[in-house]
Order: C-alpha cells, then sequence, then structure tokens
C-alpha cells in the first residue's frame, strides 16, 4: 500500500513537472518575443556586477593610496629627516644645518605635488592613447613602483630615492584624480554618474584617514617602522591591480574616440549584463556624443589641452570646472587640518588625545562621503555644492574670529574646536567631493580627458599654492589667514551661484549647449527647458 501510494505521488509529480515545464517554455517564448519587440526604455541601467566591481577595485586600488600618501607624511617626520641627515654625513660627509634639512625636508613634500601636476597633464594624453582602462592600470604600476623605492631607501642609505619614490606616487596621484573619475562616470548609467563619482574621492578621504591610523604607535608609528608605513598601502594595490585587467574598458572611449562600435556595444554588454538588443537607449546616447564630438571638431577625436581653451563654447565649463577644483584647496582645508591639533590641545585634549581628535575629523570626511551616495541622487550637485561652499566660508570667518580670542575667554577653545568639526562636515558635503568628477559630467567624451587635466592641473595647483604661501601667512598674520581663506571661498559661491548649472539627469551635450556662450551664458535661466 506504502509503495502503491509513493508511485502514485511520484507519477502525479513528473505529469505536473512536464505541464509546467512545457508552460515555462511557452513563457519564454512569449518573453522574449516581447523583449525583441519592445524599446530599451523598459530598461533602466542599474548597478551591476562588473560597474560595482570597477567601483571597488579602483576606489582601493587606485585612489585610497592618493590620499595615503597626502595623509601619511606628516607623523613620521622628524625621523625621516633624522634618516636624511644621518645620510648625507655617511655618504657625502656633509652635515645638515637645520634651515638645510627644512629645505630637503620641504623638497621630499613638495615632490609629490610637483609629480601630481605632472600627472594632470600626462592623464590626458593616456586616457586617449592607451584607453581608460589601461591608463588606470599604469597608475597602480607607478604606485607600486613608488612603494618599492620607499622600502628601499632605509636599505641603501639613499634619500635620492625617498624622493624618487614621492615623485612617482605624485605623478600616480595626479593621473588617477584626472583618470578615475573619468572612467568610472562613462562605465555608468547616466542616474548613477554621481554615485560612481564619488567613489574617487571618497577612496581619497578613506586614504588619508588610514594613513593618520597607520601612523599611531601601536601600529607602525615606531620609528624603525617608516618605510613599511610609507609603502603598507601597495599590499592593496598589488591586490587589485590583476582585478583591473578583468573589468571593461569604457564604451563611450571605443565608440567615439575609437571609432569601434562593434567592441563598444559588446563592452557596454558585458558591463550592463544584459543582452545588447535592450540596450538601443545607451546606443542611442553614444550616437549622439559621437555626433556631437564630429560636430564640435570635424571628426577629430583627439583633444588637446590648448583646444580647450580656443574653444569658445567650452570656455565657462572649463572656468566652472577649473574653479572648483582649485576652490576645494584654497578654501584651506589643509590649514585647518595643520592647526587642528594646536587646537584640540588648547582645549585641553592630551597629545595624543589630540592626534585621536584629528583622525576623528577624517573620519567625519570619509563619512560624509558615503552619505553622498545617497544625497547626489537625491539633491543634485548645485544645491549640494553651493550650501557646503556658503557654509564652508562662514565657518572659516567664525573660526579666524575664536582663534584669535582663543586666549581671552576659557571657553573659546571648545567653539574652535566644534567650529573645525562643523568645517570637515560642511566640507565633506559638496566641496570635497563633487569637484572630482564634475568636469566627466560636463564636458563630451571628446574634450572630457582634456577638461579632466585641466581640472587635476587647478586641484594641484591650488594644493601647491597653499603649501607655499600658508606658513607664510601664518606667521605674519596668524588666525587672520583663515579670513583670507573665507574670502576665497566667498568668492567661488558667487561664481558658481551665477554659472554652474544642475547637472544631475542631463547629458554632456546638454550642459555644453547650456554654456556655449561662455561668460554671456544664461545656464540657470534655460536649463529647466532641457530635457534627457
Amino acid at each position: 500500500m506504502l509503495f502503491n501510494c509513493v508511485l502514485s505521488l511520484i507519477l502525479v509529480r513528473n505529469e505536473y513537472v512536464l505541464k509546467r515545464s512545457d508552460y515555462i517554455w511557452q513563457t519564454n517564448v512569449i518573453t522574449t518575443e516581447h523583449q525583441h519587440l519592445t524599446t530599451s526604455h523598459d530598461y533602466k541601467g542599474g548597478w551591476s556586477f562588473y560597474l560595482v566591481l570597477a567601483g571597488i577595485v579602483t576606489t582601493l586600488g587606485s585612489s585610497l593610496p592618493v590620499g595615503y600618501n597626502i595623509g601619511v607624511v606628516n607623523t613620521p617626520a622628524e625621523v625621516i629627516k633624522k634618516f636624511c641627515n644621518e645620510s648625507f654625513i655617511s655618504r657625502y660627509d656633509v652635515v645638515l644645518t637645520e634651515q638645510w634639512l627644512n629645505v630637503l625636508w620641504s623638497s621630499v613634500v613638495s615632490i609629490f605635488i610637483v609629480g601630481g601636476c605632472t600627472g594632470s597633464i600626462l592623464g590626458a594624453v593616456l586616457a586617449n592613447s592607451l584607453g581608460r582602462k589601461m591608463a588606470t592600470v599604469v597608475t597602480n604600476v607607478l604606485s607600486a613602483a613608488g612603494a618599492l623605492l620607499f622600502l628601499l631607501c632605509e636599505r641603501v642609505n639613499s634619500v635620492e630615492l625617498l624622493i624618487l619614490g614621492r615623485l612617482l606616487v605624485g605623478l600616480s596621484g595626479g593621473l588617477t584624480t584626472s583618470i578615475v573619475p573619468m572612467y568610472l562616470t562613462e562605465l555608468a548609467p547616466l542616474r548613477l554618474t554621481g554615485a560612481l563619482g564619488v567613489a574617487c574621492p571618497m577612496g581619497v578621504n578613506v586614504g588619508v584617514l588610514v594613513g593618520q591610523v597607520m601612523g599611531l604607535d601601536f601600529i607602525l608609528g615606531r620609528n624603525e617602522d617608516w618605510p613599511y608605513l610609507l609603502s603598507v598601502y601597495a599590499i592593496l594595490v598589488i591586490i587589485c591591480l590583476p582585478l583591473l585587467f578583468l573589468l571593461p574598458e569604457s564604451p563611450k572611449y571605443l565608440f567615439v574616440v575609437k571609432k569601434n562600435e562593434e567592441r563598444a556595444l559588446k563592452e557596454l554588454s558585458r558591463l550592463r549584463g544584459v543582452s545588447p538588443s535592450v540596450l538601443s537607449e545607451d546606443t542611442e546616447l553614444l550616437r549622439e556624443e559621437l555626433r556631437a564630438a564630429e560636430a564640435a571638431r570635424a571628426g577629430e577625436a583627439a583633444w588637446p589641452l590648448a583646444g580647450l581653451l580656443r574653444d569658445a563654447r567650452l570656455r565657462l565649463p572649463l572656468l566652472l570646472t577649473c574653479a572648483m577644483q582649485a576652490g576645494q584647496q584654497t578654501s584651506g582645508i589643509n590649514a585647518v587640518f595643520y592647526y587642528s591639533q594646536t587646537i584640540f590641545k588648547q582645549a585641553g585634549l592630551s597629545v595624543k588625545n589630540s592626534q585621536y581628535a584629528t583622525i576623528g575629523c577624517g573620519f567625519i570626511n570619509v563619512c560624509t562621503a558615503v552619505l553622498m551616495l545617497k544625497l547626489l541622487p537625491m539633491y543634485g550637485r548645485r544645491p549640494l555644492l553651493l550650501g557646503s561652499i556658503f557654509s564652508a566660508s562662514v565657518i572659516l570667518a567664525a573660526l579666524a574670529v575664536c582663534m584669535i580670542f582663543m586666549n581671552v575667554v576659557s571657553w573659546m577653545p571648545y567653539v574652535c574646536m566644534i567650529a573645525v568639526l562643523s568645517y570637515v562636515l560642511v566640507y565633506g558635503l559638496g566641496l570635497g567631493p563633487i569637484p572630482y568628477f564634475i568636469a566627466s559630467e560636463i564636458f563630451e567624451v571628446g574634450p572630457r580627458p582634456a577638461g579632466m587635466a585641466w581640472g587635476s592641473l587647478a586641484n594641484w595647483g591650488g594644493n601647491f599654492l597653499v603649501g607655499m604661501s600658508f606658513p607664510s601667512m601664518r606667521e605674519a598674520i596668524g588666525p587672520y589667514s583663515f579670513l583670507v581663506f573665507s574670502a576665497v571661498t566667498a568668492c567661488l559661491f558667487i561664481f558658481q551661484k551665477m554659472y554652474f548649472p544642475e547637472t544631475r539627469g542631463k547629458t554632456p551635450a546638454q550642459i555644453t549647449q547650456l554654456c556655449s556662450r561662455g561668460m554671456q551664458s544664461k545656464p540657470l535661466l534655460v536649463q529647466d527647458n532641457s530635457h534627457v
């Protein structure tokens, strides 16, 4: 009896499976036919495996090392100075005076910025000649080479290797800020360009924080550990470098610059994880950018850096990009971090706790970058950027006043500490991340590498300007330096408020059209009439 019941159940189940299989087959046929009959508007680009992988790999392997090399060098400064002096004594029989030792240390620090400026200029060339992906590979190779030199410099007793290593990581940093945001935003569908654009500045912020944490005494902050402290980021670079070869090349680069339609559509299909038959909307956007590029440059794919200066249609986008990038540095973020430990000490914190508080500022910077992943799609670029710039200008002025009266009023150091934390917070909600990727949303594919290069150069140039002028300003006018930063930031606010259009949901061709009349453009009056 039991056997018969089981046999009956098996027969019933098999009959059900056969009928259901037949139903599923018929449904799949109907669905397949329906997919071919419908337009691509049914497909809305979202997160895919390769898109997420690209964000993770470039953030950890390319962007994080840039921030790490910015934030790590201050902790072992005195130990490295001692190494430089001892190296000169043993190799050249020369004892460096305090003045010349400071000059040598300034060279070690500033050569990083020189490399960054050089890398920014080369970024446009490499992005067009090698492609976005392979140019990113080059940045990782340079970064790993710099780490190797940091490991070797003490063993071979060579200050020259230390300086060369700093030059290489600076070169890698300039290439990264010029290429990686462009690569990620070209991979992303239109509605995700902001989220992918934030990945690079978020990686830089995380790198600065990691550099500060790794410099703590109980990790790699001991005197004898400084070569490992400078080079430990290479672990991430080595892990991420092979994964870069798995990523797709930018379909926009292949389609517009290389004019390889077949490979572009193949890479686009792999990137989106769907059949090319449902990507006609993405394909049409590629054709639109190709037509715009051919109309602007008569079919010439490569845009030289000087070409952007000569093209009247692109002058306002270039000014907006460079002003944003330079303003990010001239807003005084590095000066605020410089003064932060002094402020925290005067508020009653110990030396170690002041260091922890400074790390806390870096943690706030990272948290705001993560928060921007949610805020950018909701509120767009313009409101966040203008709100951040305006708030930063006001807080900088307040910080200057508080620091002037720090030794007069007992509770003023606490107000200064709140001002520092508030500044770091509002900086991270717009002025920090948005300038990094905005050129990739303003410029079309053809002039985009040159636009990104100019923006990155402005950023590193602003960094160099503040680095060179701030020590003299600090000596001459002290806390009033922050009034200068406040005034410069206020000017940036006025310019961006007058001319910067909202880029969310718009193609670069539409933004270019809005700004095509240069300083006579009225992009804020007509942008509401443009549609994706």
